[in-house]
């Protein structure tokens, strides 16, 4: 919990990229998930591992604030 409100905390200190991440949060939300618990538009557990293991070579990693925000700037510039 304390590594996702780091996350907002850094987007949020960094209004250039506001509109990269609304969209990337976008394109995150599966279909359909309002048919699956917790009926929350979350991308999925599975999702998340893979990014964890093909980013940091493990899925016992954890999302740093810096890498979100040099991944929404690679998003800004070639997305």
């Amino acid at each position: 919990m304390r590594d996702r409100l780091r996350i907002i905390a850094a987007i949020l200190s960094t209004p250039s990229l506001w509109s990269t991440a609304l969209r990337v949060a976008w394109r995150l939300i599966p279909t359909r998930w309002w048919r699956t618990r917790p009926h929350l538009p979350l991308p999925s557990g599975a999702y998340l591992r893979f990014r964890l293991e093909t980013y940091y070579g493990g899925q016992t990693a954890r999302f740093a604030p810096e890498d979100v925000l040099k991944y929404l700037r690679w998003v800004r510039e070639w997305g």
